[in-house]
């Protein structure tokens, strides 16, 4: 799969000292201009669903059970591999320096319809949800967020990157707008 970025976070001033690798799997759903993404109240951004790959599940497996989880999707299917997005941030906890997060982002297919959620307890804290949301809309809701906000997290830069990049390869040109 393609790199299409690699970050390290500002607060990283070199790649030194233990460090904890998580791979994540993001699904890329479109309908027209309207893409599926989970809205967090908490840091007041969109984000394409997906999350953590379990030990020894496969990066599909993941993003097909995290789809699941956190949008009620549906038969996924036509899934093909778009990019990774990969970044260095702090770790939070004392047992680890740095995070190294790779991003393995699929397009794919669902039904029109979502199902139930199955999210967990500190999504539902952070006031997640998934919703369709013209992806222009997104792009400029996180833009506002980044410039203006302090309830940011450290994945919004990521997210934006990742619509500005779907938006630019995946739309067609007559849906394209100058970014």
């Amino acid at each position: 799969m393609r790199l299409l970025k690699s970050t390290v976070h500002p607060d990283i001033e070199a790649l030194e000292g233990s460090m904890f690798h998580r791979k994540a799997a993001r699904g890329i759903i479109l309908n027209g201009e309207d893409i599926l993404m989970l809205y967090t109240e908490r840091y007041h951004d969109y984000t394409l669903p997906g999350g953590g790959i379990d030990e020894g599940e496969d990066a599909v497996e993941g993003l097909v059970r995290e789809l699941e989880e956190e949008t009620g999707a549906r038969n996924i299917r036509d899934i093909t591999s778009f990019g990774i997005y990969e970044e260095y941030r702090p770790w939070y906890k004392p047992d680890f320096d740095i995070m190294h997060m790779e991003s393995y982002c699929y397009v794919c297919t669902i039904d029109a319809e979502l199902g139930e959620t199955r999210l967990e307890d500190y999504e539902i804290k952070n006031g997640m949800r998934p919703v369709w949301i013209n992806i222009f809309d997104a792009i400029a809701h996180n833009e506002e967020t980044i410039a203006n906000s302090d309830k940011k997290g450290m994945s919004i830069e990521r997210e934006t990157f990742l619509l500005k990049q779907i938006a630019a390869e995946l739309l067609p040109e007559s849906l394209q707008k100058a970014s």
